[in-house]
Protein backbone atom coordinates (compact mmCIF):
# COMPACT_ATOMS: atom_id res chain seq x y z
CA UNK A 1 0.00 0.00 0.00
CA UNK A 2 1.04 3.23 -1.05
CA UNK A 3 -0.55 6.57 0.95
CA UNK A 4 -0.31 9.71 -0.16
CA UNK A 5 -1.45 12.78 2.13
CA UNK A 6 -2.18 16.16 1.19
CA UNK A 7 -4.43 19.47 2.51
CA UNK A 8 -2.01 20.82 4.98
CA UNK A 9 -0.74 24.20 5.69
CA UNK A 10 -1.00 27.13 7.44
CA UNK A 11 -4.11 28.81 9.24
CA UNK A 12 -4.83 30.64 11.82
CA UNK A 13 -6.35 29.64 15.20
CA UNK A 14 -9.66 29.11 15.46
CA UNK A 15 -9.73 27.68 11.24
CA UNK A 16 -10.41 24.45 9.87
CA UNK A 17 -8.26 22.23 7.63
CA UNK A 18 -8.88 18.98 5.67
CA UNK A 19 -6.17 16.44 4.97
CA UNK A 20 -6.66 13.60 2.90
CA UNK A 21 -4.64 10.73 2.44
CA UNK A 22 -4.70 8.88 -0.79
CA UNK A 23 -4.40 5.07 -0.95
CA UNK A 24 -2.58 2.78 -3.79
CA UNK A 25 -2.43 -1.04 -3.90
CA UNK A 26 -3.83 -3.61 -1.93
CA UNK A 27 -7.56 -3.70 -1.10
CA UNK A 28 -7.82 -0.07 1.06
CA UNK A 29 -11.22 -1.69 2.72
CA UNK A 30 -9.27 -4.63 4.16
CA UNK A 31 -6.99 -1.92 6.22
CA UNK A 32 -7.83 0.06 9.46
CA UNK A 33 -6.61 3.51 9.63
CA UNK A 34 -4.77 5.95 11.85
CA UNK A 35 -4.07 10.13 11.45
CA UNK A 36 -0.52 10.43 13.81
CA UNK A 37 1.68 13.98 14.57
CA UNK A 38 4.72 14.92 15.04
CA UNK A 39 6.88 17.44 16.26
CA UNK A 40 10.45 18.05 16.27
CA UNK A 41 12.12 16.29 18.71
CA UNK A 42 9.40 14.42 19.68
CA UNK A 43 7.72 10.84 19.39
CA UNK A 44 5.51 10.07 16.79
CA UNK A 45 1.45 10.62 18.82
CA UNK A 46 -2.07 9.08 17.69
CA UNK A 47 -4.72 11.52 16.73
CA UNK A 48 -7.20 9.52 15.41
CA UNK A 49 -8.58 6.15 14.17
CA UNK A 50 -10.98 4.44 12.23
CA UNK A 51 -11.23 0.44 12.70
CA UNK A 52 -11.17 -1.96 9.76
CA UNK A 53 -13.82 -4.19 11.40
CA UNK A 54 -16.86 -1.73 11.95
CA UNK A 55 -15.84 1.48 11.10
CA UNK A 56 -15.58 2.68 15.06
CA UNK A 57 -13.52 6.30 15.41
CA UNK A 58 -11.36 6.62 18.28
CA UNK A 59 -9.58 10.39 19.21
CA UNK A 60 -6.92 11.77 21.71
CA UNK A 61 -8.55 13.49 24.19
CA UNK A 62 -6.69 16.46 22.70
CA UNK A 63 -8.45 16.31 19.68
CA UNK A 64 -11.92 15.10 20.62
CA UNK A 65 -14.92 17.20 19.44
CA UNK A 66 -12.55 19.08 17.27
CA UNK A 67 -10.95 16.89 14.78
CA UNK A 68 -12.87 13.86 12.63
CA UNK A 69 -12.06 11.08 10.56
CA UNK A 70 -13.90 9.40 8.20
CA UNK A 71 -13.16 7.19 5.44
CA UNK A 72 -14.85 6.77 1.31
CA UNK A 73 -13.57 3.46 0.36
CA UNK A 74 -14.88 3.98 -3.48
CA UNK A 75 -11.81 6.79 -3.75
CA UNK A 76 -9.51 4.36 -1.67
CA UNK A 77 -9.52 8.14 0.48
CA UNK A 78 -9.05 8.71 4.30
CA UNK A 79 -9.66 12.20 5.87
CA UNK A 80 -8.98 14.35 9.05
CA UNK A 81 -11.39 17.57 9.00
CA UNK A 82 -9.85 19.43 11.98
CA UNK A 83 -12.08 22.19 13.28
CA UNK A 84 -11.24 24.93 15.64
CA UNK A 85 -7.24 24.27 15.50
CA UNK A 86 -5.12 25.52 18.22
CA UNK A 87 -1.56 26.16 17.68
CA UNK A 88 -0.58 23.41 19.76
CA UNK A 89 -2.23 21.38 16.75
CA UNK A 90 1.05 22.50 14.89
CA UNK A 91 2.88 19.36 13.90
CA UNK A 92 3.68 16.94 10.89
CA UNK A 93 0.46 14.92 9.84
CA UNK A 94 0.83 11.06 8.95
CA UNK A 95 -1.58 8.96 7.40
CA UNK A 96 -0.83 5.19 8.38
CA UNK A 97 -2.78 1.52 7.88
CA UNK A 98 -2.84 -0.86 10.12
CA UNK A 99 -3.58 -4.79 10.19
CA UNK A 100 -4.44 -4.92 13.53
CA UNK A 101 -8.54 -5.23 15.03
CA UNK A 102 -9.76 -1.77 16.49
CA UNK A 103 -7.77 1.07 16.91
CA UNK A 104 -4.44 0.37 18.26
CA UNK A 105 -3.19 3.88 19.43
CA UNK A 106 0.91 2.47 19.18
CA UNK A 107 2.58 3.64 15.76
CA UNK A 108 4.34 0.03 16.07
CA UNK A 109 1.00 -1.54 15.01
CA UNK A 110 0.67 0.49 11.68
CA UNK A 111 2.67 -1.12 8.81
CA UNK A 112 2.37 1.41 5.63
CA UNK A 113 3.14 5.04 6.07
CA UNK A 114 2.35 8.17 4.29
CA UNK A 115 4.94 11.14 3.57
CA UNK A 116 3.54 13.62 5.73
CA UNK A 117 2.13 17.16 5.60
CA UNK A 118 2.78 19.79 7.71
CA UNK A 119 -0.11 22.07 9.44
CA UNK A 120 1.06 25.02 11.04
CA UNK A 121 -1.65 27.44 13.61
CA UNK A 122 -0.62 30.78 13.94
CA UNK A 123 -2.38 32.31 16.99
Amino acid sequence: VQLQASGGGLVQAGGSLRLSCEASGRSFSSYGMGWFRQTPGKDREFVAGMSRSDGRTYYDDSVKGRFTISRDNAKNTVYLQMNSLKPEDTAAYYCATTAIRGTPTDPKWYDYWGQGTQVTVSS
